[in-house]
């Protein structure tokens, strides 16, 4: 299963906040991941439509088995426009995203990564101008601590639920994931919301009061 849906036009007018106010507006207020998953340059926007892969903590590599399988054929099968959404439970254990994934999803066009474990080789990552939204920085390796148990499956990431072909979204802010049932109605109300804070602000500028402006446009 992979995600098709083109990305929203003037995507590029978004912004995360303004994405989880929209979504909020619909009744969907958990969508928005905490605090603690943050951007590796706060310069770089993600826009993107997910794809999942589910980790599970493991103690132990059987020497038949390749800890890596399901993680190589997600990457291999990124399609331009896509973002890797790993999901790591919660654990302390696993770093799922380094350099070669990143250098990987650079070649196949997808636009950088989501998750809640941790990230290494920053260094490499941060010159490919790849965003990647992360929980910790480490130098762990996964293998023995943790691999990909199903790909392209619901899963839960840092406590927000994501399905392949979602809209992710994130910015210095944050990150949202819009999910593709209420896609529709969110991109629209973002978008006006959008234009009403752009007048609101040109108003500000020129000296308006915000009681005024808030009246005006009713946003804030």
């Amino acid at each position: 299963m992979t995600s098709t849906a083109p990305l929203p036009p003037g995507w590029n007018k978004l912004y995360a906040a303004v994405l989880s106010d929209a979504l909020d507006a619909v009744g969907v207020t958990s969508q928005a991941m905490p605090s603690k998953i943050r951007p590796l340059d706060d310069a770089l926007v993600l826009c993107g439509r997910a794809r999942t892969g589910i980790y599970v903590e493991t103690a132990h590599v059987d020497p038949d088995v390749n800890p890596y399988e399901l993680e190589i054929k997600l990457i291999d099968d990124l399609k331009p426009g896509e973002v890797p959404i790993l999901a790591c439970g919660g654990s302390s254990r696993i770093a799922p995203w380094g350099s070669l994934l990143s250098t990987a999803a650079v070649g196949r066009q997808a636009v950088g990564c989501v998750t809640d474990g941790f990230v290494r080789d920053i260094k490499t990552i941060r010159e490919l101008q790849l965003p990647v939204f992360h929980a910790g920085i480490a130098p762990l390796d996964s293998k023995g601590r943790g691999q990909i148990a199903a790909i392209d499956v619901p899963v839960i990431c840092a406590g927000v639920r994501v399905s392949t072909g979602d809209l992710v979204f994130g910015d210095a802010d944050g990150v949202v994931v819009i999910p593709q049932a209420v896609e529709a109605e969110v991109l629209k109300i973002a978008f006006d919301k959008v234009a009403s804070e752009d007048s609101s602000m040109d108003d500000l500028r020129n000296g308006a009061y915000l009681r005024d402006v808030y009246a005006r446009h009713g946003v804030l």
